[in-house]
């Protein structure tokens, strides 16, 4: 028999657990870096850009838009690393629960 006080207070603690991971997650700093470290950025767990590093060799060129289209690598490769940190940390929070692995919630 099912006992549905029991599952609510699971799901219940499964959302404190995910909101607890976002909230650490949304702390944490990821960098990325493109044209051999000649560049980088940092964003957070959420993805927001929060520094872009130049090595001033970059600055002395003329070219703005081999510029620009390294700080757009560096921002891809920062946020690539987000979003494998948080699906690494969310798959866990997941496992716990001993809910499927393809288990998708709506939050």
């Amino acid at each position: 028999m099912v006992n549905m006080n029991q599952i609510m207070k699971q799901a219940q603690a499964m959302q404190k657990k995910v909101t607890d991971m976002q909230e650490k997650l949304a702390t944490q700093e990821f960098t990325g870096v493109a044209g051999g470290g000649l560049l980088s950025v940092v964003v957070n767990g959420k993805g927001e850009l929060l520094k872009v590093t130049i090595d001033p060799t970059l600055v002395e060129k003329d070219d703005v838009e081999v510029l620009e289209d390294l700080i757009v690598a560096a921002y891809k490769d920062a946020k690539k690393k987000a979003d494998e940190s948080t699906e690494g940390a969310m798959s866990g929070v997941m496992s716990g629960m001993g809910l499927p692995a393809d288990f998708k919630l709506p939050f």
